[in-house]
């Protein structure tokens, strides 16, 4: 696997946490096959993680919205760093060839950095589309 966009965690989040009761398990499943699908791994692979990761979110949206942003982008870290660890384990239990060193895991500390500047630009986005 050349290339995984490690935004789409993040988003799934964002809009998990955003909009609870529109997008959930469902979509994370659809999310994560169309990246099985782009990606050209093992369908399912990304699919199994992202539900995962929008299951956690579910359970703990009404607490993401108290939390401050560093709080947020703490629980980011967690939660991307596991949707990294499960793909990097569900590619070792179907044999794909992937790296021996947990370098990988420097994507969930950017992630963090990231996330309070992308939820105020997806928080803008929706708004602006008067989405609730």
């Amino acid at each position: 696997m050349n290339y995984r966009p490690e935004w789409v965690p993040m988003v799934l989040i964002y809009w998990v946490m955003a909009l609870p009761y529109r997008i959930g398990i469902g979509s994370a499943w659809i999310a994560g096959i169309v990246l099985d699908i782009l990606e050209g791994s093992i369908l399912g692979l990304n699919a199994m993680a992202l539900v995962i990761i929008a299951y956690v979110t579910l359970s703990l949206h009404l607490r993401l919205r108290m939390f401050s942003s560093l709080q947020q982008a703490g629980l980011v870290l967690a939660l991307v760093g596991l949707n990294l660890m499960l793909s990097h384990w569900l590619q070792i239990i179907t044999g794909q060839t992937v790296t021996s060193n947990l370098f990988f895991l420097m994507a969930a500390l950017t992630s963090a950095v990231i996330w309070p500047s992308l939820f105020q630009l997806l928080r803008q986005i929706r708004r602006s589309f008067d989405v609730h």
